[in-house]
């Protein structure tokens, strides 16, 4: 597995082996003893997710306060935009973000750390996002930093998004509460 660390340095680019040939291809899409030997990391991940989205469809920034989640991101149909925001007042990248277009040609995957708010665009006409999260769904520990915050100015590849009602009604920056 080939890592690579991004802009925000715990957050990374994961390249897992995959051996292909004409009648397709194999890789394991996580194994816990080689993502630790590669990573540092020893994530125990407790829940798998998947979503479908619509081009255009920007889900997030999505974050739990009091359960943060660590995620290990990847697209197995389609491609998106996909973006974590630094929520750790304590971490020289506080307020940073970083994005990475991750798809089922370069079949990348995208390490983000508890502390991060999350969230993806699609690009293709449908895509198949799955993640491992490293803590189990907190429907009262959720929260939304808003996708278009000024203070962050990620700039979104497809306009206008497609948001849910939720989405629409994100906090900024400066309203979002953050993690110490």
């Amino acid at each position: 597995m080939k890592v690579t660390p991004t802009s925000i340095p715990e957050v990374l680019v994961l390249e897992p082996k995959v051996f292909g040939d004409a009648r397709g291809f194999f890789m394991e899409s996580f194994n816990r003893r080689v993502f630790r030997e590669a990573t540092g990391i020893d994530a125990e991940f407790v829940q798998d997710n998947h979503s479908r989205s619509a081009k255009g469809v920007l889900r997030g920034l999505h974050y739990q306060l009091g359960n943060p989640q660590g995620k290990l991101v990847w697209v197995v149909r389609g491609a998106v935009f996909d973006v974590a925001v630094d929520l750790r007042r304590s971490s020289p990248t506080f307020g940073q973000w970083v994005g990475a277009e991750l798809s089922e040609e370069n079949r990348q995957q995208l390490w983000i750390p508890p502390g991060f708010a999350h969230g993806f665009q699609a690009l293709s006409d449908f895509a198949d996002v799955q993640y491992k999260v490293t803590d189990y769904y907190a429907p009262a520990e959720e929260r939304c930093l808003a996708w278009d915050s000024p203070e962050l100015g990620i700039v979104w590849p497809v306009q206008p998004p497609l948001l849910s009602e939720k989405d629409r009604h994100g906090l900024s920056f400066s309203q979002a509460e953050t993690y110490q």
